[in-house]
């Protein structure tokens, strides 16, 4: 199982594309303008170094096939929310608030095929839950 960082390149390289995502839930629909990290080097930087990240902006992870992730946060100077998500869009679990510079690995808890970041205590202002499902390309609908 591979530690993947959550992180920005130094010298201001960024994941190469930006792309709309959305989350449906209980509390309605949930509109995110994404980074999409799906290069080696993309997963391994991810927000590193970033010192902020406007509301309704992330960084959306593509591990498919589905498998177990580990993250952290070395080199995060924000706290996030990760949303790991099942190759179906469904929200398998959210770790919220990850402590900024730890190098505690935070788990998936089960196979998934992208996992998205947000800033810290997104998930819990919107009411984005486990069971809650995504919308976007990188996910099949049931």
């Amino acid at each position: 199982m591979a530690v993947m960082l959550c992180g920005l390149l130094v010298g201001g390289a960024v994941a190469a594309q930006m792309q709309s995502l959305e989350i449906v839930g209980k509390t309605g629909v949930h509109v995110f303008t994404v980074e999409i990290a799906t290069t080696d080097q993309e997963r391994e930087v991810g927000l590193m170094y970033r010192k902020s990240l406007p509301d309704g902006q992330g960084m959306l992870f593509d591990f498919r096939p589905e498998q177990q992730v580990s993250m952290w946060m070395k080199n995060t100077y924000i706290p996030l929310d990760m949303i790991f998500i099942r190759g179906d869009g469904t929200i398998l679990r959210i770790a919220e608030n990850t402590e900024p510079l730890s190098t505690r690995i935070i788990a998936s808890g089960g196979p998934v095929a992208g996992v998205l970041e947000v800033s810290g205590g997104t998930a819990k202002k919107l009411g984005i839950a486990a069971g809650d499902r995504v919308a976007h390309p990188l996910f099949k609908s049931r």
